[in-house]
Order: structure tokens, then C-alpha cells, then sequence
């Protein structure tokens, strides 16, 4: 039997959280904001229309902000992870194999589901009635193709939010993914995408059918894992356990300029606080630390300075004192 693998995607999640309990903010240009008011980290369809993109530093934004009326909110995770976990739990209901892949998307296997159309609909529409959040789906053979499906589900109005990969005839998905750039896979950044057309693979189709073997050789395993699971091959398993973390990291980019080293030991302080909670959380214990400093990248006026330090710890530690120390 076919797998019938569905990613569940929240839209616009941070945004759509804010929504939820401020209604008055429908069809408003909104933008939340990172830590410290740094960068754009969610954005409503209104404010990616006008031309605000994905990790842009806010300061960039403001006189287009003034011109279009935009309105940047500062972050509220405790908010957006309550929600999370709730739109997590509708999710769950469908099947007992799901992954939460992260705090807005969620794979869920459908796989011998009766009705598996009307029941990817209901997903939607339950996540939406319960919560406020909306949400695409996405369903294919493996975990690439149902991202990719989800991304179809989101761009074209005609899916109304759903969209089964495992419909599509042979002929009709070599025609789909003839019109998709490579960088829309998952796993396909933007440096990867530049390599892979220089070698003349610009669409998903093109990734497909490319060479293996000289695909392996040229880009790695990883590719070739990302190629077999478009051809239908699954090669990433669902991970219905969360494995632990190998590595932890906290760092923010800073709302204003920091010229003073206490504010800047304080900020330290915190996010040694943040990434040892997490560390407890899993059990585990810390055998090396790294700090990282980063001066303004966007400022062409400065020599940039970019230090770190890495350090052994004598013994392994969870104790925020110890490492903040």
C-alpha cells in the first residue's frame, strides 16, 4: 500500500497566533518580530506582498512600514507554543504515527485512511474551529514530496488548502514538477540551489531525473536520499520520539546598538539560563560551551568583528551557574 504521509502547515503561524486574540488585526500588514525586536520572523500575506522578506532586519523596514501602515508586534512564545501544542494534540487525534517536526508543522500518517480527502479537509477545517490557526495539508509518498505538496496547497487557491501528491498520474507529475524551482525541496537552500544550477538542474523535475551516481559525487548523500524520496523512495522515517539534542544553542540579535559590556554580560546570562533549562529538560549534561559575537553585518561603515571562544569543561554540567560562570 501507498504511503499516504500528510504535513500539516500552520500559515503564517506567529501571525496567525497574534490574530487570534486580535481579531481587529484581519487583512492588516503585520510583522512579528525576533527577539529584541531584531528581524522579521513571521509575516502576513499582506506584508510579504509588499515586499517585506523573511529574516529582514527591522530597521530596513521602517520607511516602508510608515508608507504601507505595517504593523511590527514583539514576539510572544509562551503564546505561540500554548497554541502549538494545542493545534499538536487536534493533530495527534488522526493517527497514532504523527511527528511534530517543529512549533508550526506536523507530519501525520494517513496511510489506510477511508476518505482520506474528506478527512484531510476535516483536519483543516477542525484545526481552524478549535484554535484560530489556519493550517494547509499536504499528502505524498514520503516526507519530501508531502512538503512539497503542502507548498502547492498554500500557493495555489484552486487546492482550497489541500493537496494529495498520490493523485497525480505519472504524466502529471512530471508536468508539476517541470513548474517548480529546485529551492522550494526541502533540504535545497538558496547556496545549493546556485550549485545545482550550475550544473543544470533548476527544477524539481531536473533534481529527479538527474544522475545519481554524479549527483552523489558531486553534492553528497544527502542529496541523493532527497532525489530517491522525490522519485517515491522513502529514505527519512517519521520520528515518532523526539531524539534528545546533540547540540544546544540560544542566540539573538539585539534590537539597538550594545555598547556597554554589562548590558551585554546580562544578555549572556540569560541565554545561558535558556539553553541549560533546555538541557535539563532532556537529562543531559554540557561537555563543551561556545560563545559567539557577531557586530552589526549590515553596517558598511565598521570593520566587522566576529570572535569565538570555545571552552572544555572539566567536568560534564547541566548548572546554569557553572556555565554562566
Amino acid at each position: 500500500m501507498k504511503l499516504q504521509l500528510a504535513l500539516v502547515d500552520c500559515n503564517n503561524f506567529y501571525v496567525s497566533c497574534e490574530r487570534v486574540f486580535r481579531p481587529d488585526l484581519k487583512n492588516v500588514p503585520l510583522v512579528v518580530l525576533s527577539n529584541n525586536d531584531g528581524c522579521a520572523v513571521s509575516r502576513s500575506n499582506e506584508a510579504k506582498v509588499l515586499g517585506i522578506k523573511m529574516g529582514q532586519p527591522w530597521f530596513e523596514c521602517k520607511e516602508l512600514a510608515e508608507e504601507h501602515g505595517i504593523l511590527a508586534l514583539s514576539s510572544n512564545y509562551a503564546l505561540y507554543a500554548d497554541l502549538s501544542n494545542r493545534v499538536m494534540s487536534i493533530l495527534s487525534s488522526y493517527s497514532p504515527r504523527h511527528e511534530v517536526y517543529s512549533i508550526d508543522e506536523c507530519f501525520v500518517d494517513l496511510t489506510g485512511t477511508p476518505q482520506l480527502k474528506e478527512v484531510s479537509y476535516q483536519m483543516r477545517e477542525r484545526v481552524m474551529a478549535w484554535t484560530g490557526i489556519p493550517v494547509c495539508v499536504g499528502v505524498g509518498p514520503t516526507k519530501t514530496l508531502a512538503k512539497l505538496a503542502n507548498h502547492i496547497a498554500k500557493k495555489h487557491p484552486r487546492s482550497k488548502g489541500v493537496f494529495n501528491y498520490n493523485d497525480l498520474t505519472d504524466a502529471q507529475q512530471d508536468k508539476l514538477l517541470s513548474q517548480i524551482e529546485v529551492g522550494e525541496v526541502w533540504c535545497v537552500g538558496r547556496r545549493l540551489s546556485a550549485r545545482l544550477a550550475a550544473h543544470g538542474i533548476q527544477t524539481v523535475q531536473d533534481l529527479r531525473v538527474a544522475h545519481t551516481a554524479t549527483l552523489r559525487a558531486e553534492f553528497g548523500v544527502v542529496i541523493e536520499k532527497v532525489q530517491r524520496e522525490l522519485q517515491g523512495t522513502v529514505c527519512i522515517d517519521l520520528q515518532e520520539m523526539v531524539p534528545d539534542k546533540k547540540q544546544i544553542v540560544s542566540s539573538r540579535s539585539f534590537g539597538q546598538m550594545i555598547r556597554e559590556v554589562e548590558v551585554l554580560k546580562d544578555a549572556m546570562s540569560t541565554f545561558v539560563a535558556n539553553a541549560c533549562t533546555k538541557l535539563r529538560a532532556q537529562g543531559s549534561h554540557a561537555s563543551l560551551i561556545q560563545v559567539f559575537l557577531h557586530t552589526n553585518r549590515f553596517r558598511k561603515d565598521l570593520p566587522q568583528y566576529n570572535p569565538s571562544f570555545t571552552l572544555p569543561l572539566p567536568q560534564p554540567t547541566n548548572d546554569s551557574l557553572v556555565v554562566n560562570r
